[in-house]
């Protein structure tokens, strides 16, 4: 494990004391440290020729893939940023994100930049195009330069822009209670502090093959790159359509560990598991959401030998809580204490320390808070604050603010210092592993022009976590077709944030004190109709 402080000598830093060890595999092929240094330093120098300036941005929109990997990291290395777009977000939601971190590079495969063909034009900061088939014509797009991926990794060495630890990495999209995506800005100690805390307590080492299942635009995703290229262990890029390609893919690789969201490992409880996937994976964890403690089971009577870790992390600080493998019996539906290099606080609304299992709002402080998020002034004074001057860990004698993220989230502590989630503070629906707003899926629906009001919510649901419930009204009494709006949902959105159902009511839907439609009222109106 080497000593980086930057994000591309994770890789680097390995490329060097052992430079044939394998990095990563995508599908039959393999590429060795030495290597994928060569082609990130080739691209960074490609990306410099482009005129990529210090800190600009550089959006990569693929599935898991080779050039994904080498792309997320020779954006840094030459300077830029990187700003990885989840590949199953549609032409509208991409815009929206170029244009919200003025992005000037974007790097991607022939068939998505011809889904983009109807919005680039509103791109207006977008200068490049990088396209990762060799063989494909380049498209005539105005005011833009397309490129091959191939002819950038030919250009001569380019020293890269300065950077130090402090300089913005990457902008990772969530969604935003707004109904738009937030850009979380973070920076290379966070990322870089963050694979050295996760390899530490999940004991990541070189032996290790960890798949990466989830979407490297999710940070627990790419998460899967970082703590592996720290470890020197090797990543095998899976993009999977059935849960027993996971299954699978852990047999076929020898796969030892693995980190996927509930919605999969319930799936994937449901499966008959190979006698030869248990003799390899060491671990098993979770992220996005609380994993059901049947589903614990589950997994642990397939896995006897395989230990589980139960984590609970913001993407605003990367990962917060893990629970160790030797509490999971004693308490289960605990999310476990602070991973290293953290601490995590429980402040009452006054900043003051909460007494044992008194609900409080999770406050994390460390080296992995984040920078913000990116243009939103106001959202990032609301979630990224100063620490209270009751909190632990603040002096009165400290002149400068520490900054910490206050995660919205109720939670309480025991005597003993675990922690247990109680529930979510804000409107944010988690399905499938994503965040997903509310206001997002009904603007959505607003824009098919087939309903007059609609509200979106989250119900509980054992499989996704949270199902999203909509209820809409007729426009000017129109009856509304709800397999048809259905479809516009499937055509406009991506899977994870399609609706379960979508109820029609007449007349105007009930609003708040200030005047807006009363999502809460609704919520739990439906939730008493259903049967029990």
């Amino acid at each position: 494990m080497g000593n980086s402080t930057l994000l591309p000598e994770l890789i680097s830093c390995t490329a060097d004391r052992a430079p044939h060890s394998t990095a990563i595999t995508y599908g039959k092929d393999s590429l060795s440290y030495e290597s994928l240094q060569q082609q990130v330093t080739a691209l960074a120098s490609g990306l410099l020729s482009l005129g990529l300036q210090r800190g600009e941005r550089v959006a990569i929109y693929l599935e898991k893939r080779f050039e994904t990997v080498i792309a997320s990291f020779a954006a840094p290395s030459a300077g830029g940023v990187f700003v990885p777009l989840n590949p199953l977000l549609k032409a509208e939601q991409v815009s929206y994100i170029l244009r919200d971190c003025n992005v000037r590079t974007l790097i991607t495969s022939p068939e998505r930049l011809s889904a983009l063909q109807g919005v680039l034009s509103d791109c207006h900061d977008l200068r490049h195009v990088v396209l990762t088939h060799a063989d494909c014509a380049l498209p005539e797009i105005p005011g833009i330069h397309a490129c091959h991926w191939n002819s950038l990794l030919e250009v001569p060495y380019k020293r890269g822009h300065r950077v130090i630890d402090t300089d913005m990495l990457g902008i990772l999209y969530t969604s935003g209670s707004t109904g738009k995506p937030k850009g979380v800005v973070l920076s290379h100690r966070n990322m870089v502090a963050g694979a050295k805390s996760v390899a530490s307590y999940l004991e990541n080492n070189s032996n290790d093959t960890l798949l990466a299942a989830l979407p490297l635009s999710f940070d627990a995703g790419f998460s899967q790159l970082t703590t592996a290229f720290h470890s020197g262990a090797r990543v095998v890029l899976l993009n999977y359509l059935l849960p027993r390609d996971v299954l699978k893919a852990i047999e076929n690789e020898k796969v030892t560990g693995l980190t996927a969201v509930p919605p999969l490992y319930i799936q994937l409880t449901q499966l008959n598991w190979p006698a030869t996937v248990t003799e390899h994976l060491r671990y098993f964890a979770n992220t996005g959401g609380r994993m059901p403690r049947e589903t614990l089971d589950a997994l642990r009577r397939h896995l006897p030998k395989t230990k589980p870790y139960l984590m609970y992390g913001l993407t605003e600080a990367f990962r917060s809580t893990y629970l160790p493998p030797s509490e999971v019996d004693k308490r289960p539906d605990s999310i476990g204490k602070a991973i290293p290099n953290a601490e995590i606080l429980v402040l009452r609304e006054d900043g003051t320390p909460c007494s044992p299992h008194e609900p409080g709002e999770l406050v994390h402080r460390g080296a992995l808070v984040g920078m913000g998020y990116w243009n939103d002034k106001e959202k990032t004074e609301e979630r990224y604050k100063p620490l209270p001057v009751h909190a632990p860990g603040r002096e009165a004698g400290l002149m400068l603010q520490e900054i910490a993220v206050f995660s919205g989230d109720t939670v309480r502590m025991d005597e003993e210092g675990f922690l247990y989630f109680i529930g979510r503070r804000d409107e944010m629906m988690k399905t499938s592993g994503y965040r997903v707003s509310p206001t997002e899926v009904e603007e959505i629906l607003y824009a098919t022009k087939m309903v007059g009001e609609c509200v979106a919510f989250g119900v509980d649901d054992d499989r996704l976590g949270q199902a999203i419930q909509v209820i809409a009204t007729p426009i000017d009494g129109v009856a509304i077709d709800v397999e048809a709006l259905m479809a516009e949902c499937r055509q406009r959105m991506p899977a994870y944030m399609i609706p379960a159902g979508i109820d029609i009511r007449h007349g105007p839907l009930p609003r708040n004190p200030n005047g807006k439609i009363d999502r809460k009222t609704l919520s739990t109106e439906w939730c008493e109709k259903q049967p029990r």
